[in-house]
């Protein structure tokens, strides 16, 4: 089973097709196809409203909707507007199980454990401050909510994403500010589920080399695993403008694998889900660091 999401939000596409702003949008209208807000055979509202409802720009809109078209949920035609074709299942996508349904079915368990490995946990914040506002509302009630992230050290080289030129640091201090700003989005979003009564509890380590995979694990049951590809093009940064023959990874796009632990106690040790609960228990006991405060 594959899903596709995206991490960094730096890519070649840049902010409007990997970003904070995407994603809120993606995020958004897949809650919606879920929860029954568009049904099957309803039409969208037009981009400009959705532009006003959820105050990103007509091209973030846009690129959305071009990525949910993709995988078969909406059809688009010009002058008649965007229709759904089908809506997922919270519980069985079809086909092709997103992270926001993992994240939506491990909320339901009243202890959430939630084990992060990747280069900023662009995807994961933006998910899990949905999952607070369901708290929020009302809607879930866990009792405790434990998360860790394992992210790169701010000091390292990172392969990716990178300058051409090594004498430029913007692409660096670009990824730096978005994994500062995800760490301390997650101690607010962990403070305001203590608000609500949940025991909530944020550890973040850092690793000195740069992730070639990331890696969810959920309430200790389900893996998810992708591969970061490499790919070279522009890097749009804060202030407009873009680093030429830029190196970064595949934001957009990305294929999660999807490994379960098994039932049977006699087929966990061998399986693929034991090998990546494994390797996250033993980097961050014994490779991956807490970083200094201050």
């Amino acid at each position: 089973m594959a899903v596709t999401a995206s991490d960094t939000g730096t890519g070649p596409g840049g902010d409007e097709s990997g970003g904070r702003p995407f994603q809120r949008v993606e995020t958004a209208l897949r809650l919606r196809l879920t929860d029954g807000t568009y049904r099957k055979g309803d039409m969208l509202p037009a981009q400009r409203t959705l532009e006003k409802d959820l105050g990103v720009s007509r091209d973030t809109v846009r690129n959305v909707l071009k990525l949910l078209a993709k995988e078969g949920w909406i059809a688009t035609r010009r002058g008649s507007g965007t229709k759904v074709l089908k809506v997922p299942s919270a519980a069985a996508p079809q086909g092709r199980p997103q992270l926001y349904n993992f994240m939506h079915d491990a909320f339901k368990q009243p202890e959430v454990s939630l084990d992060v490995s990747a280069l900023t946990g662009e995807s994961f914040v933006g998910l899990f401050d949905l999952q607070v506002g369901r708290v929020e509302a009302g809607e879930i009630s866990p009792l405790r909510v434990h998360v860790r992230m394992m992210l790169p050290s701010e000091d390292t080289e990172l392969l990716y994403p990178r300058s051409g030129d090594p004498k430029d640091p913007r692409v660096h201090r670009r990824w730096r500010n978005m994994a500062r700003l995800n760490a301390a989005d997650m101690e607010d979003f962990c403070a305001r589920l203590r608000d609500k009564g949940v025991k909530a509890g944020l550890e973040v380590h850092r690793v000195g080399w740069t992730p070639q995979f990331k890696l969810y694990i959920l309430n200790d049951a389900d893996a998810l695993v992708g591969i970061y590809s490499p790919v070279r093009g522009p890097i749009r940064l804060e202030d407009g403008t873009s680093v030429p023959n830029a190196m970064d990874v595949k934001g957009v796009g990305l294929t999660l694998h999807h490994h379960q632990r098994p039932k049977e106690e006699s087929a966990r040790q061998s399986s693929y889900f034991a090998d990546y609960r494994e390797w996250f228990d033993t980097t961050w006991s014994e490779l991956a660091k807490q970083p200094k405060s201050g």
